[in-house]
């Protein structure tokens, strides 16, 4: 009697990791590549899965220009997809360590960009990165298993 051979496949990580000016127009850049990165891993651009992580972003790099930068440094994006995960996780990088997002109630000024994203993701916070040198902003959304 033989016994079972199990092949065992590799799982598939896509990456998409882009560093971006630190302006409005950064975080409107980044917004727009990532829609496309979801695209090319087939998340169609008026699909849920992608309008929700390209809004995540958007929230997340806007957040990175108005409170996260420092003179002279870049903001990063990064998404990974897991194929056996059903969430694309989003991190957002920027070098302004002592401000740490908070949710809080929003006012006339803003405080919305974050309720946005604890609606959409399953679950997001915040990480100090190389001894404190910059933070990273991130959220898990989920996405149909493909």
């Amino acid at each position: 009697m033989q016994g079972d051979i199990r092949v065992q496949v590799p799982d598939t990580v896509r990456t998409f990791t882009q560093l971006f000016s630190c302006t409005p127009r950064g975080a409107r850049l980044a917004r727009r590549l990532v829609a496309n990165r979801m695209d090319v891993w087939g998340f169609a651009y008026d699909s849920e899965a992608s309008e929700a992580v390209a809004l995540v972003v958007a929230e997340l790099a806007a957040n990175a220009v108005r409170h996260g930068r420092v003179r002279g440094r870049d903001f990063r994006v990064r998404l990974v997809l897991r194929d056996d995960e059903d969430f694309v996780r989003v991190e957002v990088a920027d070098g302004r360590t002592e401000r740490r997002p908070v949710l809080q109630e929003p006012s006339d000024e803003g405080g919305r960009g974050l309720l946005i994203v604890a609606a959409l993701a399953e679950k997001w916070g915040t990480d100090l990165c190389l001894g404190g040198t910059y933070k990273v902003v991130w959220a898990e959304v989920r996405v149909p298993c493909r």
